[in-house]
């Protein structure tokens, strides 16, 4: 990046060093053909006050010395003197541009180039009262000679001033290229006041997705260790109750541990699949209108009984009527998690509500509420990770901790909000979609 930064900054400067010179050679030339034809109309003035026969061969002589060519022209085009020519023997001048515009306008100018010489002759001529016209010319070298004699000094010039812009275009790539080499060298421990202004919303957009990196690694990396914890206890519990069955103890009693357990993995399974599933954007698909009055009641029903062997207590509160756009398997799912996480996390005879209302057409919240042992602020948000789980003397059967994270997968999904509550020894769990 630093060589093409300088190669464009040396590129633009030989470029502008290039324009600038023929502007300036163009300028200059303009100035210098501007300031001939002001000598020679000066010139022309002096001289129209005296008539041709006047003129003194000292005066001609003068006139040569400085390079100046005098001729008097009649109304007709017939040269009546000329310092340098026999007056006698030279054409007339009439169609001449310079006579021409001259007996037309007052004074004429022109620039001839000799075919030969590539010499520039500029001509002055001004119209006398008398109607005559007196005409100054000079020689001068051509624009190609004075370009050829000035090129030596512009090309000094030029390569100076070059080499002086490679030397700072080298100076301020590396000024430019600081802050972009302190960024590579670790990005996090840059600070964002000693970079450009434009670039600061690219340095906080780059820390947020290397922060978001690091986590997403931290979360891989203990999701790996939870899922192998979790499959460890049972798979242990599998290996040694079929090793204690072959050695003869109680088969059936052996067997039914095999089975638990291998029920227990593929609940795990099973629910790693879903949040699979939602981490690939699959569960949003098939919403529809959905009687969530309905679909509560049903999710719900199989638990009572379910609460009342664990010498619980379910209430349900559920408006009729109720109509949102959702998935019906995923809102069923959704209750049942809540329910589950009552029945585990409520206390010994503690009661247990199921509340559904309607906050806003097409709109509703659930609400979950269980008596139990308080939960501390701090870990209320901590609920809905993946594999978090109370102190098991909190829950009455265990598990995963992966509901609530589910819970919330399903809720995000829907454009809901999520959240939990303890107060006064109820725990309470909301969802507003």
């Amino acid at each position: 990046m630093k060589k093409k930064i300088n190669t464009g900054f040396m590129l633009i400067a030989a470029i502008a060093i290039v324009v600038t010179a023929v502007c300036s050679m163009f300028l200059f030339y303009q100035i210098l053909e501007e300031q001939i034809f002001d000598d020679l109309k000066a010139s022309a003035h002096v001289v129209s006050v005296i008539s041709p026969n006047e003129l003194s061969k000292d005066i001609t002589y003068s006139l040569e010395n400085d390079g100046l060519r005098i001729t008097c022209v009649d109304v007709d085009g017939t040269v009546l003197y000329d310092s340098m020519e026999d007056a006698s023997s030279m054409e007339n001048h009439k169609e001449r541009p310079e006579i021409a515009e001259t007996i037309k306008n007052g004074e004429g100018k022109s620039i001839r180039v000799s075919a030969t010489s590539s010499k520039h002759t500029f001509y002055y001529a001004l119209r006398k009262e008398d109607g005559s016209v007196v005409r100054v010319a000079k020689e001068s070298g051509s624009i190609y000679h004075l370009v050829s004699t000035m090129s030596g000094l512009i090309l000094a010039v030029g390569l100076m001033v070059f080499l002086m812009c490679v030397f700072y275009s080298y100076r301020l790539t590396r000024r430019l290229m600081a802050p972009i080499g302190k960024m590579a060298d670790n990005i996090i421990l840059v600070d964002e006041t000693e970079v450009y202004e434009e670039m600061r919303p690219f340095i906080s957009m780059i820390k947020k997705q290397h922060m978001d990196i690091l986590n997403h690694a931290q979360m891989r990396q203990e999701f790996t260790a939870n899922v192998s914890h979790e499959l460890k206890t049972p798979l242990t519990v599998i290996l040694t109750s079929a090793q204690l069955a072959k050695q003869g103890e109680d088969q059936s009693r052996m067997l039914d541990h095999i089975q638990d357990m291998a029920g227990q993995m593929k609940g795990l399974l099973e629910q790693l699949l879903w949040l699979a599933r939602v981490d690939d954007g699959r569960i949003q698909e098939g919403k529809k209108l959905v009687d969530c009055s309905q679909e509560t009641n049903e999710a719900a029903l199989p638990y009572e009984p379910v609460f009342f062997e664990h010498g619980l207590e379910l209430e349900t509160e559920i408006a009729d009527g109720i109509q949102i756009m959702a998935i019906p398997a995923q809102w069923k799912r959704l209750v049942e998690i809540f329910l589950d996480n009552a029945l585990k996390y409520s206390s010994a005879g503690g009661k247990t509500r199921l509340i559904l209302e309607k906050t806003r057409p097409g709109h509703c919240r659930l609400t979950a509420a269980n008596q139990g042992e308080p939960i501390e602020d701090g870990q209320l948000n901590s609920l809905f990770d993946r594999f978090y789980r109370a102190e098991p003397s909190r829950t009455r059967d265990g598990g995963f901790g992966l509901g609530l994270s589910i819970a919330k997968s399903i809720v995000e999904a829907h454009g809901g909000k999520i959240w939990a509550e303890s107060k006064e020894g109820v725990n309470s769990f909301f969802v507003e979609l």
